[in-house]
């Protein structure tokens, strides 16, 4: 019963969150200067034209009316048509969002374990040369942009050592796993700053288990080093980290515009940027409502799964 509480809190939570995003993105993308029916029209328009087209796009009631009017065909699984490409946005968005899906797994499958592991490497020996090697291999990784590892990966990987393709562009409607290539560099420069982050957070939380009297214990007992660590050190690590692999999921379903641009990915960040470039609000309004939903899911996720780890946790208020 404890943890059905904790979950219908998190979900009412998450209900909430979304409600004042919604709110929030709605009023911010309507009251930037600019005309949406201005900008389809051009300059070519009438003002008989410019009129009949704000009034059959809603625009020509308050804020607050089409803010109700967008919600209900939002809670009826309509998320309205494009402007710029006269499609549902539902189905773009589904494909583009199955993209991104592809790369942020992909990321998650290689960095988490490669950053327990580093951590948990810099920790057994803190202040050492393989510490140091770790924490400032890190502490670089991290401090470097998206922008300057993603140059610098098309640079040498496609120009100086050709060997990849520096755009991962596909055919839409493709398949990104059919073009595994097209995937390397783009996984690689998201899981190198996600790798940096996850294992420091690790290597603090390690260094604090190892130091416990439980783990103290559990070596006077004459237990391995190895069942040290991992059964009893570790779990005690994981609750924080998970935490943060959910916030880090959200991110890079929401948070890749840059990599996706720069590689030309179909998924959403592309779609964001480009709807944003062609004021396509209803595109945008979509977009960032379901980046939403993706934090609210996985930290919800991530919640779950601490409780899973530490039982501790379900007893708490």
């Amino acid at each position: 019963m404890a943890v059905l509480a904790i979950l219908a809190r998190r979900i009412g939570l998450l209900v909430v969150v979304l409600f004042l995003v919604s709110v929030l993105t709605f009023a911010i993308v309507n009251i930037l200067p600019g005309d949406v029916a201005q900008a389809m029209l051009g300059d070519l328009g009438t003002p008989e034209q410019l009129a009949a087209l704000r009034a059959a796009m809603g625009l020509d009631l308050p804020l607050a009316p089409r803010y109700l009017h967008w919600m209900a065909a939002v809670l009826r699984g309509d998320l309205g048509t494009s402007l710029a490409d006269d499609q549902p946005i539902a189905g773009m968005l589904m494909l583009r969002l199955g993209h991104s899906a592809i790369l942020a797994g992909l990321t998650l499958i290689i960095a988490v374990p490669l950053a327990i592991l580093m951590g948990t490497l810099a920790a057994l020996r803190p202040g050492s040369w393989s510490d140091r090697l770790i924490s400032g291999l890190a502490v670089l990784c991290f401090s470097l942009p998206e922008y300057v590892t993603g140059m610098a990966a098309i640079l040498v990987f496609s120009l100086w050592w050709p060997i990849l393709p520096g755009s991962s562009l596909i055919e839409p409607g493709a398949n990104p796993l059919a073009h595994p290539a097209t995937l390397v560099l783009p996984v690689a420069v998201l899981a190198t700053g996600m790798l940096a982050h996850l294992s420091q957070i690790t290597r603090a939380g390690m260094i604090v288990a190892l130091e416990s009297a439980y783990v103290r214990t559990a070596m006077l007992k004459g237990l391995s080093g190895a069942s040290v660590v991992f059964k009893h050190a570790l779990p005690n690590v994981m609750p924080p980290l998970l935490t943060e692999i959910g916030m880090q999921f959200g991110y890079l379903l929401g948070g890749i515009v840059v990599v996706e641009t720069m590689f030309a990915y179909s998924g959403i960040g592309d779609m964001l940027v480009s709807a944003v470039a062609h004021r396509d609000i209803p595109v945008v309004e979509a977009t960032v409502l379901v980046v939403a939903l993706a934090y609210g899911i996985g930290n919800l996720l991530a919640d779950l799964g601490c409780l899973a780890v530490d039982p501790r946790l379900r007893s708490r208020p």
